[in-house]
């Protein structure tokens, strides 16, 4: 009897760990008859998310990163036996030489709408794609960025993994964290007034309703002055920018062009001098693994809700 209730519980397990889960990607839903064993995660803040669920025994490697950014200490040890496949966006060569079986990435955060890599190019070759849920603007429609975005892609890679629990006891654990500082935040009054300046001098690189820093700047107590332009990260002109007169102005920090730089060039600029930010030296400064969704999120509406009091 013992010998007959051992096997039929060895089945159920084996029955579990090859139970077919299907998710929500973007407009496409993704069936896996099985965890994936060879994952690549494209961008810092997508491979962020991996580390974060406890996946890296199931990752064949990394890309995207060293070809724009650095990697923080905590970022290196995360990744420190894992390869960097590619500097910057994969090939389809790549991927396929790599044995991969997932590719975790989004639209312009790995793959451009029409290139050589996509869900459909990658498919005769069995890796499958889970699209970064902010992305999913690029080829169609969906609400305006919110945290929530954030959440649904870790608990969708939980179910896609095997490791619900942990996914689901993370993403509370973040929920707990946000409400701790949305609370001491208060009632009353108008919130601040934020620009985003991601890069650029001619025209300026920026967040718009549909990028994650939208989400990040109200949940902080503030409002992105551009949740009117109807993009997620795009090129306005500077025009614009002094219309809408900020009141802060959030640096994204990364690339050659450092946070203190972006800075100087507006302090500098006569035709922005008469920004309220600029006029009251409000600036405050987010890595771009905090403004991009990923685990730093909640980190960084803390950081932008001090700034907005003036902490």
């Amino acid at each position: 009897m013992n010998r007959l209730v051992l096997g039929l519980a060895a089945t159920l397990a084996a029955s579990s760990a090859v139970a077919q889960t299907t998710v929500q990607s973007c407009d496409r839903e993704v069936t896996f008859e099985a965890p994936p064993k060879a994952a690549v995660s494209n961008d810092v803040n997508l491979t962020e998310m991996m580390l974060a669920l406890g996946l890296r025994d199931r990752m064949a490697g990394y890309t995207g990163i060293s070809g724009w950014k650095t990697l923080d200490e905590e970022m290196r040890a995360g990744v420190a036996e894992l390869p960097e496949l590619s500097e910057k966006y994969p090939s389809k060569e790549v991927l396929i030489g790599a044995d991969a079986d997932f590719y975790f990435a989004g639209w312009n955060y790995g793959m451009k709408v029409g290139g050589e890599v996509t869900p459909e190019t990658l498919a005769p070759f069995g890796i499958k794609v889970y699209e970064l849920t902010e992305s999913c603007i690029h080829i169609g429609d969906k609400p305006k960025a919110s945290m929530q975005d954030m959440y649904n892609d870790l608990l969708n890679l939980g179910r896609i993994f095997g490791v619900e629990d942990t996914a689901y006891d993370l993403v509370a654990a973040y929920k707990l964290e946000l409400d701790r500082i949305t609370s001491s935040i208060g009632a009353g009054g108008k919130p601040r007034r934020v620009f985003v300046y991601d890069s650029g001098e001619d025209k300026p690189f920026t967040a718009g309703r549909y990028a994650m820093p939208t989400a990040l700047i109200e949940a902080a107590g503030g409002v992105n002055v551009l949740d009117d332009f109807d993009k997620s990260w795009a090129r306005v002109d500077w025009e614009t920018v002094v219309d809408k007169n900020p009141e802060v102005v959030v640096i994204v920090n990364y690339g050659s062009v450092t946070a203190e730089q972006k800075r100087g060039f507006m302090k500098n600029n006569p035709a922005l001098a008469g920004i309220d930010a600029v006029k009251n030296d409000r600036f405050v400064t987010l890595d771009y693994v905090e403004a991009t969704p990923g685990p730093r999120n909640i980190r960084a509406v803390k950081k932008l809700a001090e700034a907005f009091r003036g902490d």
